[in-house]
C-alpha cells in the first residue's frame, strides 16, 4: 500500500513538473488605440497552445502564457502582426495595418523591422 501512495505522489510530482516545464509567460508592446484593437489581439491569439492572453488599451501591454511545444514566441508575434498590429519582433504589413479600421490606426515607428 505504502508503496502504490509514493508512486502515486511520483506521478503527481512528476506531472506538475512537466506542466511546468512547458509553459511560459511572456509580455510585450502591441501597438494598438481602442477596444475594437483588444478584442482583434485576443481573438488573433485564441489558438491552439495559447493559454491566456491579455492586451491592456492603457498600457499597449500584451500579457501570455503558452505551451512551448506548441507554439514560440515569434509565432505569436506573427500572428498578430498578420491581423495588423505592430510588435516589438513583427512589424504588420501595410496591406495589414491599412485594413484595420480607421480608428485603429496608431502612429507607426519606424524602428520595427
Amino acid at each position: 500500500m505504502n508503496k502504490q501512495k509514493l508512486f502515486l505522489l511520483f506521478l503527481l510530482f512528476f506531472y506538475v513538473f512537466s506542466f511546468n516545464a512547458q509553459t511560459k509567460k511572456t509580455s510585450f508592446l502591441v501597438s494598438g488605440k481602442c477596444g475594437m484593437c483588444k478584442d482583434r489581439i485576443e481573438n488573433a491569439l485564441d489558438v491552439k497552445g495559447v493559454i491566456f492572453a491579455s492586451w491592456s488599451e492603457t498600457t499597449l501591454l500584451c500579457d501570455v502564457t503558452f505551451k512551448t511545444n506548441k507554439i514560440s514566441e515569434k509565432e505569436i508575434h506573427e500572428l498578430l502582426a498578420f491581423k495588423g498590429h505592430d510588435t516589438p519582433l513583427c512589424r504588420a504589413s501595410d496591406e495589414a495595418y491599412d485594413k484595420l479600421h480607421p480608428c485603429c490606426h496608431y502612429e507607426r515607428k519606424d524602428t520595427l523591422k
